[in-house]
């Protein structure tokens, strides 16, 4: 079986699209606590 089939390519870009998302949703978090951590900030002074 070549490992350049239609199921295969589904396959492998199905899990990139997974690891794209999970890293998007990483990046949504970080920026959130680092607002959350600047506004903690502002509110101190």
């Amino acid at each position: 079986m070549g490992r350049n089939t239609p199921a295969n390519r589904k396959a492998v870009k199905d899990k990139i699209d997974k690891k794209k998302k999970k890293e998007q949703e990483a990046a949504v978090k970080r920026k959130t606590l680092l607002k959350e951590i600047v506004n903690q900030m502002a509110n101190k002074k």
